[in-house]
């Protein structure tokens, strides 16, 4: 299975040790990331570790773990779809024009993310984590 990664369920696994970081490391997935969702932790970085309660440099090496699962996708990739992803969600929430330009560049089975920002868009399904979970049978 291929899905896009929303920020908000990386920075959950990186603040707990959770089902969500589970499925992260699941090896049956293909998640893919866009590159911005990197920049949104590094300016969070502070926040995301105070909240887990670890020191940043635990929270780089927590990262890196989950990144080796994750192919972050490069800006320049998706560039000729923000457009169409602007007119679909960034109404919405202009934070989410990046994951939604990813669905649209890549063949993908859907958008992980516990947000609902991303119901109802043509083509892109939404999974939550209880979804996965379901989908996994755990």
């Amino acid at each position: 299975m291929r899905l896009i990664l929303d920020t908000n369920v990386l920075i959950a696994a990186l603040m707990k040790d959770s089902l969500t970081r589970e499925i992260l490391l699941f090896p049956g997935f293909e998640l893919l990331l866009p590159e911005y969702a990197l920049e949104e932790i590094t300016k969070h970085r502070t926040k995301i570790a105070r909240h887990a309660r670890l020191r940043g440099e635990e929270i780089d090496l927590l990262l890196t773990i989950l990144l080796e699962s994750i192919s972050v996708v490069p800006k320049e990739e998706i560039r000729s779809h923000m457009q169409a992803a602007e007119e679909l969600i960034g109404g919405v929430d202009p934070n989410d024009v990046p994951f939604v330009a990813l669905a649209l560049a890549r063949e993908n089975d859907g958008i992980w993310s516990n947000d609902q920002a991303f119901d109802g868009i043509p083509g892109i399904r939404r999974w939550t984590t209880a979804d996965i979970k379901a989908y996994l049978h755990l």
